[in-house]
């Protein structure tokens, strides 16, 4: 796919590896798309993998890794907040030489997990816990919290994570009044 050309082509790091997973997600006979910036791979038009490069290692992410049986203990949940994907982490392609097959047997399993119709099941917005801070500013105004309420699931658990990660207090005060603006004109935290 030319997106994918160009993509390999721009990148200053990874090159060797992202062209190597590329290879092998082709050779698993899945179909090439260019989504969110980056190389992904589908079974039926639904999402199995995505290639992406960071700063310390290139990985290859299962969008329902979560469901994967995980046999070699290889799969990283990326951050404690993220519920469904999962990576395998690469420092140099030596490494996706040597897990060749593995990864390949990774790939069908997510194909299967497709085909199976299975879903993860994801943490309600309710679910979260909403800060005490927060709690606090919806007493004092209401409206705001009526536009907190009015956005949509996504981006409120987007800000109760934000606040939520503050270890401190005023921390989780301050960033709420820097974010008031935001949520009464109905944006996400990064929108």
């Amino acid at each position: 796919m030319e997106k994918v050309d160009r993509y390999i082509e721009k990148i200053k790091n990874w090159k060797e590896e992202t062209t190597l997973l590329r290879e092998i997600c082709l050779e698993c006979n899945l179909e090439e798309d260019f989504k969110w910036m980056h190389p992904c791979y589908t079974f039926q038009g639904k999402n199995i993998v995505l290639i992406h490069g960071f700063k310390e290692y290139c990985a290859l992410l299962f969008h329902k890794g979560v469901l994967l049986n995980d046999a070699e203990n290889i799969l990283v949940q990326q951050t404690e907040n993220v519920q469904s994907a999962r990576q395998i982490r690469f420092g140099h392609k030596e490494r996706i030489i040597d897990l060749k097959a593995v990864i390949k047997t990774y790939i069908f399993e997510a194909i299967e997990v497709e085909k199976a119709g299975l879903v993860v099941k994801m943490k309600k917005t309710s679910e979260y816990e909403v800060p005490q801070e927060l709690k606090q500013e919806f007493e004092v105004d209401p409206n705001f919290k009526t536009a907190f309420y009015n956005l949509t699931p996504g981006r409120q658990r987007g800000y109760l994570l934000y606040f939520s990660e503050a270890k401190q207090s005023k921390t989780r005060t301050s960033r709420i009044e820097k974010t008031k603006p935001k949520i009464f004109e109905g944006n996400g935290l990064n929108g």
